[in-house]
């Protein structure tokens, strides 16, 4: 791969591995820290892409790898982690805010699944291919995602507008 076509694929796919590796570890340091892995891989990569969606499909390829590497690691597993991505990465959108939320309280799984489909708009198929398996499967966990999503959503709804009465002596 030239210089040229890694800067051009850097700029172009760059926030993308980054969103996909955020969603699967809930951490921003990580998610850099794919994302520059991935990008080294590219870098060191001597094979030839057919197309811009080869390039894109094998960059999430590796994203999903490489977070589902750290996510085994032995580092991530002891450590606590500091739960700063709610600062960083709230929309400024309250709705957006809550949706957001809900989604990364997902397990890593659904998470990636509706980062890929929804955020990064990948039909099924597709989403299945970079997360190596089934398309059945991720169908099954995007129906989950959205079960589970409506029901913390309408859950918070709830209680934010339930109103608890004054007891008047």
């Amino acid at each position: 791969m030239t210089q040229e076509a890694f800067a051009q694929a850097a700029r172009t796919y760059g926030d993308t591995v980054y969103r996909v590796a955020f969603h699967a570890l809930n951490r921003r340091e990580d998610a850099e820290d794919v994302m520059q892995t991935v990008l080294l891989k590219l870098y060191e990569c001597d094979k030839e892409f057919e197309s811009e969606e080869h390039i894109k499909h094998w960059l999430l390829r590796v994203a999903v790898n490489e977070s589902r590497r750290v996510l085994r690691s032995f580092w991530r597993r002891s450590c606590v982690p500091l739960e700063d991505w709610r600062e960083e990465s709230v929309p400024e959108d309250p709705a957006k805010a809550e949706v957001m939320q809900a989604v990364m309280a997902l397990e890593p799984k659904y998470r990636v699944a509706v980062c890929l489909y929804y955020y990064e708009g990948l039909s099924v198929a597709e989403t299945a291919a970079a997360m190596k398996t089934k398309v059945s499967t991720v169908q099954t966990w995007l129906l989950r995602a959205r079960e589970r999503l409506r029901k913390s959503l309408t859950e918070e709804k709830e209680e934010s507008v339930y109103v608890r009465p004054e007891i008047v002596p």
